[in-house]
């Protein structure tokens, strides 16, 4: 370091003032790194942000990147950064624990996975101890005036023995009519809680909570005597509790099944797009039922086939060359070189714009005689594995128990005969990355054992198919974020918009309400389809 010190010394004495400058700065950094060499018992945490750089050139895998400069040719470079006071990395204080960012990004999304469990079994939770509480505060109701004051409860009659069977009868049917509406697991974990849910629980906290209070002061304190009156007051709470379940029956299930918006669903970067009915839904509950759309309807997103434009674009660019002829130490000639590189490129993309059309009509024609190439050879591998496979099994039905292979060895004894053209027809398709060997294999099983056509082993191949075809690691988006200037809770209106984002592309929706329809009615009398047809007999000769 001091033989670099030194020599950065000595290097600005011979230049003018501006480069006297740059070497007092030059040595001042010089004299900082020396410090931090020297204090090397002291470990230190430094994070650089993705999007800031910092002081020094970029480096990859050891090499700078390309069109950054060398440190050597800082050293040599008189012009100085003027916003290198914003650009700089400063350490601000000292660890005795070194943190990378990636321990700190593994902490973060532990915590949020978490939460995310805990957000989503949560709601299954609350409706669970609601639930407790609804089934077991009738049976409280008659149980505790039995064990309080057993000596002076009146005598219960028949009447009041039919009261039990009814009460018994309604209780099993609330118990299982909860179990369907509310103690399901959640299908997603939403931004906000849903609106009707949270009315309905409230207001059954609200009923039983109101019953409790009537039943401690009228009956509790006051020791009620007339059992049978007793048994009506806990028979008038279940029935109750039934109009409450009844209520959310219409709430949550049947108020969304009439449609009445016409949701129209944009993929962003293939522009694949769809048109689906719903029903009145909050903004977020309308998201959940797109996305489900989604992965049953949308063919998978496919990056790959989006790469040709930019790949049309770099090719262009890749047949202009320009040349600096100026000095490279002259800032004046590097400016009107940039100017004139910019100048050329630009001249260069509007010669070539007329044939861009030219270019793109061939590229089109020559990718799907490719694709039609491929196809063929594949179609006729298939077909030729197929025939062979039947040959040996009308073969295997005369041999020996012990001689039949299994269709998992069959499967695997006439993949290879296909799989190289199976390979090449994916990569032209640019679909290689949907579909795995142990996939493929298994398919082809699934196809012997059921006996199916080279035809239907190749419809999932041939064309893209739904989302969910595939495996979830393909498609599967870790979260979904949910972009609306109106509410999530509140309800959808007519040109209300939204969009759903992921980390690859976002689903844009267009909301437009279905028009009222008026059908009227036309009378037509049946007497006046009815003719006569006169026929003379006498005819001209």
């Amino acid at each position: 370091m001091d033989t670099e010190s030194t020599h950065s010394g000595y290097s600005y004495s011979s230049r003018s003032g501006r480069s006297n400058r740059h070497g007092d700065r030059s040595r001042e950094r010089h004299k900082a790194s020396s410090s931090k060499d020297s204090s090397r018992s002291e470990r230190s945490v430094v994070i650089n942000p993705p999007d800031t750089p910092s002081q020094e050139s970029p480096v990859h895998n050891g090499e700078p990147l390309p069109g950054e400069p060398t440190p050597d040719a800082d050293h040599g470079d008189d012009a100085q950064d003027d916003n290198w006071g914003e650009t700089t990395t400063a350490v601000t204080g000292t660890s005795e624990l070194s943190v990378s960012q990636e321990e700190v990004v593994g902490l973060g999304k532990g915590i949020q996975d978490r939460t995310q469990g805990f957000r989503r079994y949560l709601p299954l939770a609350v409706g669970l101890c609601v639930g407790l509480l609804v089934v077991t505060t009738p049976l409280l109701f008659l149980l505790l005036p039995a064990v309080m004051w057993p000596d002076r409860l009146e005598a219960c009659g028949a009447a009041c023995e039919g009261l039990f069977l009814s009460i018994s009868f309604k209780l099993l049917i609330l118990m299982v009519a909860i179990w369907a509406l509310f103690l399901r697991q959640g299908r997603a974990s939403l931004p906000r809680v849903c609106v009707y849910r949270a009315f309905l629980t409230t207001l059954t906290l609200l009923l039983t909570m109101s019953y409790w209070l009537f039943y401690g002061v009228r009956i509790l304190e006051a020791q009620d005597e007339d059992y049978h009156g007793i048994v009506q007051f806990a028979v008038s709470l279940v029935d109750s509790q039934l109009f409450v379940h009844y209520l959310a029956v219409v709430l949550l299930e049947l108020r969304q099944l009439q449609p009445c918006y016409s949701v129209c669903v944009i993929r962003s970067t293939d522009g694949e797009s769809r048109h689906y009915n719903i029903g009145q839904l909050s903004v977020q509950k309308a998201a959940l039922s797109i996305l489900e759309y989604y992965y049953r309807d949308f063919p998978l997103h496919n990056p790959a086939l989006l790469s040709a434009s930019k790949h049309r674009a770099a090719k262009h660019l890749a047949g202009l060359k320009v040349y600096n002829v100026d000095a490279p130490g002259n800032p004046a000639g590097a400016q009107a070189a940039n100017g004139n590189q910019s100048r050329a490129m630009v001249t260069a993309a509007a010669k070539r714009k007329d044939s861009a059309h030219n270019e793109l009509y061939y590229e089109e024609a020559d990718y799907e005689r490719r694709v039609r190439k491929r196809k063929a050879r594949l179609v006729v591998a298939v077909e030729e594995a197929f025939t062979h496979v039947r040959r040996m099994k009308k073969e295997d039905e005369q041999a020996a128990t012990s001689d039949i292979m299994d269709v998992r060895e069959a499967a695997l004894a006439i993949f290879p005969s296909m799989a190289r053209a199976l390979q090449k027809y994916l990569r032209t398709t640019r679909r290689q990355h949907c579909h795995s060997m142990e996939s493929i294999q298994k398919h082809l099983a699934f196809c012997l054992v059921n006996n199916m056509s080279p035809k239907a082993f190749l419809e999932a191949y041939l064309a893209p198919g739904p989302t969910l075809q595939y495996a979830p690691e393909r498609w599967m988006a870790d979260q979904w974020t949910l972009i609306s200037e109106a509410s999530v809770t509140s309800g959808l209106k007519e040109g209300a918009e939204f969009l759903l984002k992921c980390l690859d592309f976002s689903l844009a929706i267009t909301i437009k309400s279905i028009p009222f329809i008026r059908i009227t009615e036309e009378y037509i009398d049946p007497k006046s389809h009815k003719f006569i047809l006169l026929l003379q007999s006498e005819t001209s000769v």
